[in-house]
C-alpha cells in the first residue's frame, strides 16, 4: 500500500471496527484505505503542513487529522472535509478521542471529548458531535494547564475518566477528565516524553521517552481521585506552598502526627524551608520533643493549654526530630536543584547550550537558530534528532519557548 503522492507517511490509524485505515503524509495528503481488500478508497489533503496526528471517533463515523501548521481537520467516512480549525499556533503533535460519550442528547445525539496537544505547550479539550441529520459540530471546551514546554503525546484511559499527556519538559501529567484537575505529575523521565498509553483493562499506564526507557505506572485506587500528588506540589516552588500543601507533604513523608502542630504554628512553604534544629526545639517543642508524660489543663473559657508536668525527651522523640530535619533538608536540596538546573528543553540538541533564539524545524523539534542553519547547510537537510530528511528547511521562531527561557533566566538571576 503506497501513499499515492509518494510522500513519507507520518501517521496511520485504524477505524474502531477495523474496516478502514487512514494514513497521513508529510505533504498533507490523507488516504482512507479499505482494510479488508487493502485497496485505496478515497484521498484528500490539507492546505498547509504535514499530517502528524490522526484519531477516529469512537463510533467510526468520522476522523480527525492534525497538521504541523496547527490545523485540526475533520473528515467523514466518505472522505468529505467537514470542518477545519486552527487549534494550536505552532503545530499539532497528537490528538485522541475519549471512547466514552459525554452524554446522549436529544434525538440520539452523541457527544465525544477530543484532546489535542501541540508545540504551543497546550493541551486542549474539544466537544465533538456528528449525525447525518443534524450535521457536524466541533466546540472548544477548555485548556488544561501544567506543561511548560511542547506537549508531544496524549491519550485517554479506556473508561474515559483520565487523560495523560507527555511533554518536552520531561513530565507526564494525568488529569481527571470530569473535573480537569491534575491527579498526578510524574517526573521520573530525564529526557523528552514522546509517547504514552493506557492499558485497556487494568490500571496501568506506559510512558516512553528520549531517555531510552519505558516506564510502567500502576494506579492506586485509594488515591486515584486525589486532586494533586506530592510530586506535582514539588514541581512548584515550595516557597509558595500553603499550610495545606505542607500538611500534604508531611503525610507523604510518614509524619501525619505532626500536621496539627504545624497548622497551629501556621507553617507554610516559606516557613518550612526556614525551619532549623533550634526552631524545631524552641517553637514546636510541645510535639516535636514528644514528652513522655504531660497533662493538658484547660483554664478558663479561652481554653488556654498549659503543662502541669513533663519528663525529659526520649530517644524516640530525638529520632523524630532528626527525621523531620532530614526530610526538610532533602526538600531544600530538591528545590534548589529544580530552581537552578537548566531545564533540558531549554538546551539546543546541537550545541547542548542554552538557546537564545529558538526555532522550530520541520521535524517538530526546537534548535538554536544559528546552529540549525549551519546544520542544514552542511548536513544535507537531515534532522539532528531523527536523522531523516527534513520535509522543509523553513525555520519558525519558537516565541513560546523563548518567553519561557527568558522567564527562567529572570528567576535564576534573582
Amino acid at each position: 500500500m503506497e501513499q499515492p503522492s509518494g510522500s513519507p507517511v507520518r501517521v496511520c490509524q485504524f477505524s474502531p471496527d477495523s474496516t478502514c485505515l487512514a494514513s497521513g503524509a508529510a505533504d498533507g495528503t490523507v488516504v482512507l484505505w479499505n482494510a479488508q481488500s487493502y485497496k485505496l478508497y478515497r484521498c484528500g489533503s490539507v492546505k498547509d503542513g504535514s499530517l502528524v496526528a490522526c484519531a477516529f471517533s469512537p463510533n467510526g463515523s468520522f476522523f480527525v487529522t492534525g497538521s504541523s501548521c496547527g490545523d485540526l481537520t475533520v473528515w467523514d467516512d466518505k472522505m468529505r472535509c467537514l470542518h477545519s480549525e486552527k487549534a494550536h499556533d505552532l503545530g499539532i503533535t497528537c490528538c485522541d478521542f475519549s471512547s466514552q460519550p459525554v452524554s446522549d442528547g436529544e434525538q440520539g445525539l452523541q457527544f465525544f471529548r477530543l484532546a489535542s496537544c501541540g508545540q504551543d505547550c497546550q493541551v486542549k479539550i474539544w466537544v465533538v458531535s456528528f449525525t447525518r441529520i443534524f450535521g457536524f459540530e466541533l466546540k472548544y471546551k477548555s485548556m488544561l494547564s501544567g506543561h511548560c514546554a511542547p506537549v508531544l503525546a496524549c491519550a485517554f484511559s479506556h473508561d474515559g475518566q483520565m487523560l495523560v499527556s507527555g511533554s518536552v519538559d520531561k513530565s507526564v501529567i494525568v488529569y481527571d477528565t470530569n473535573t480537569e484537575n491534575i491527579l498526578h505529575t510524574l517526573t521520573q523521565h530525564t529526557r523528552y516524553v514522546t509517547t504514552c498509553a493506557f492499558a485497556p483493562h487494568t490500571l496501568l499506564l506506559a510512558t516512553g521517552s528520549m531517555d531510552k526507557t519505558v516506564n510502567i505506572w500502576q494506579f492506586d485506587l485509594e488515591t486515584l481521585c486525589q486532586a494533586r500528588s506530592t510530586e506535582d506540589h514539588l514541581k512548584q516552588f515550595t516557597e509558595d506552598w500553603s499550610e495545606e500543601d505542607v500538611s500534604t507533604w508531611l503525610c507523604a513523608q510518614g509524619l501525619k502526627d505532626l500536621v496539627g502542630i504545624f497548622k497551629m504554628n501556621n507553617i507554610d512553604g516559606k516557613e518550612l524551608l526556614n525551619l532549623t534544629k533550634e526552631s524545631l526545639a524552641a517553637d514546636l517543642q510541645i510535639v516535636l520533643t514528644c514528652w513522655t508524660h504531660w497533662d493538658l489543663i484547660c483554664s478558663g473559657p479561652s481554653d488556654v493549654l498549659s503543662l502541669s508536668s513533663m519528663k525529659m525527651p526520649t530517644t524516640e522523640s530525638l529520632g523524630l526530630r532528626s527525621k523531620v530535619l532530614r526530610k526538610i533538608e532533602e526538600l531544600r536540596t530538591r528545590v534548589k536543584s529544580l530552581s537552578s538546573e537548566i531545564p533540558d528543553e531549554f538546551i539546543c540538541p546541537i550545541t547542548r547550550e542554552l538557546m537564545k533564539d529558538p526555532v522550530i524545524a520541520s521535524d517538530g523539534y526546537s534548535y538554536e537558530k544559528e546552529a540549525m542553519e549551519n546544520w542544514i547547510s552542511t548536513k544535507k537537510r537531515t534532522s539532528p534528532m531523527t536523522n531523516l530528511v527534513l520535509p522543509s528547511v523553513v525555520l519558525t521562531p519558537n516565541r513560546t519557548l523563548k518567553m519561557a527561557i527568558d522567564r527562567w533566566l529572570e528567576l535564576h538571576q534573582k
